[in-house]
């Protein structure tokens, strides 16, 4: 952390330069010294927002990591559904092509024996 310097003494004598009365302006310097420490020790310096700069920079890294496996798991496991789709229907066409072929080789049985019997 960074120290900000407060010049008590130039202070005071600017305060009895101005006619305050030198204990009071003595005073004044040193409480506002106090306040200064007090307030300022609580803020960020630069070398900290650097810090934690760094420390987002080191999550974000691992978060796309992350989001990028668990995006690749996802495609994985989209393409084993498409496959298994892709049977399913594949199968299906299979099954609808049998029955097609047997529906029209009954109609075809039926039209057959109605013009030799007749």
């Amino acid at each position: 952390m960074s120290t900000l310097t407060f010049d008590t003494l130039k202070f005071a004598n600017r305060l009895k330069n101005a006619g305050i009365p030198s204990i009071h302006a003595e005073a004044e310097a040193d409480a506002l010294s106090e306040v200064f420490e007090t307030n300022l020790s609580e803020l960020a310096t630069k070398e900290d927002l650097r810090h934690e700069i760094g420390d987002l920079r080191h999550e974000m890294k691992e978060l796309e990591t992350g989001l990028r496996h668990e995006m690749k798991e996802v495609e994985t496991g989209l393409r084993h559904e498409i496959k298994e789709l892709n049977l399913r229907i594949h199968g299906e066409m299979l099954l609808m092509k049998w029955m097609l072929g047997l529906l029209l080789a009954g109609v075809a049985s039926l039209i057959l024996k109605s013009f030799f019997s007749a």
